[in-house]
């Protein structure tokens, strides 16, 4: 089959077009799928650069975002059958089982079926990003309708689906965007507030848009400088969830503990690093719920940019210029 390979840790070109044998079933509850499309993710990027979670295993696919149909079953599936139209986040991280390529094996308990109304390559582009921004709103954060919130980066993959859930929970938001566009375009997903960081101090925005007492969720998606400083947007004994690493080089927690904020890190990788068989299914249950919101028109999935497979490394270079809206795909 047709797939695209990391030959190296380092820039883009490195991933190349290649032949590579076709995966096959190694236990009786996985499915093989027919990729259509798989969802380009920062953490691709940063896989490329500094290299995989298995070095060992090779050749390096990567992607953990697919959609496509299933193709065949192992003897004990019990949730697919040939023909199903499935979308998951799976593999990716290291070694040959990635989505980068025409076809994918995946365990059963890690698939959804695909929502109906998105064709596979807007599908795609939602797994990990509907994963990550539910499990920091709702399990980490536990964000509750009347509540407000900060979401950063507002028009990006993770932050739009973000503020689109927070107001299903009946919560406000405001959003950092980078220009006016983007401004209209988080409003249209139901943002109660944009603030444009390069014109506006946007800790204070926050502030002032809650009468001063700081939101009672932020929901940090840019990491470095910026964790630090949205402690000061944050009400007292308020959440912070993050899902980049803090680096105490880039600031200091003493406003948060001052300000007794409880603070949570998220990734949602932790399941398949760990091989957690129930936190898998529960991802998987999760995109089960958002597919349902999907098809009834609460959530949408914006697709920014789409590239045949044999342009991934192109798909790069646009995600690392870091203004992207909504999502990069690859079509199979």
């Amino acid at each position: 089959m047709k797939a695209i390979v990391m030959t190296a840790a380092g820039s883009p070109d490195v991933l190349q077009l290649q032949d590579v044998p076709e995966p096959q079933l190694q236990t009786d509850t996985e499915i093989r799928v027919k990729l259509h499309a798989a969802g380009v993710n920062p953490i691709d990027t940063k896989l490329r650069q500094r290299g995989t979670f298995y070095p060992d295993r090779t050749p390096t696919i990567l992607g953990c975002d697919g959609a496509g149909v299933v193709e065949s079953v192992g003897s004990q599936v019990d949730r697919f059958q040939v023909g199903d139209e499935v979308y998951f986040c799976n593999g990716g991280l290291g070694g040959s089982r990635g989505n980068y390529a025409e076809f994918a094996v995946v365990e059963q308990h890690c698939a959804a079926y695909k929502p109906s109304s998105l064709s596979f390559t807007e599908a795609a582009a939602a797994p990990l990003v509907l994963i990550t921004a539910w499990e920091s709103l709702y399990d980490r954060a536990r964000l509750q309708a009347g509540q407000t919130t900060l979401i950063h980066a507002g028009a990006g993959g993770v932050g739009h689906v973000a503020i689109q859930l927070a107001k299903l929970q009946g919560a406000m938001v405001c959003t950092t965007v980078s220009s006016g566009e983007k401004a209209e375009f988080v409003r249209q997903l139901g943002a109660d507030f944009p603030i444009l960081y390069p014109e506006t101090d946007w800790v204070q925005g926050a502030i002032d848009w809650t009468e001063g007492e700081g939101v009672d969720v932020a929901f940090d998606t840019v990491g470095g400088e910026t964790f630090f400083q949205t402690c000061s947007a944050v009400r007292r004994y308020g959440d912070l969830v993050t899902i980049l690493e803090p680096d105490p080089n880039r600031g200091s927690l003493k406003t948060a503990r001052l300000r007794n904020l409880r603070i949570s890190l998220e990734l949602m990788l932790t399941p398949m690093l760990d091989n957690l068989i129930d936190e898998l299914d529960r991802q998987a249950k999760i995109l089960q719920q958002c597919a349902r919101l999907i098809d009834r028109g609460d959530l949408k999935i914006h697709l920014g940019q789409t590239f045949p497979l044999a342009e991934a490394a192109a798909a790069h270079k646009l995600l690392e210029l870091g203004s992207m809206t909504g999502k990069i795909v690859l079509t199979i």
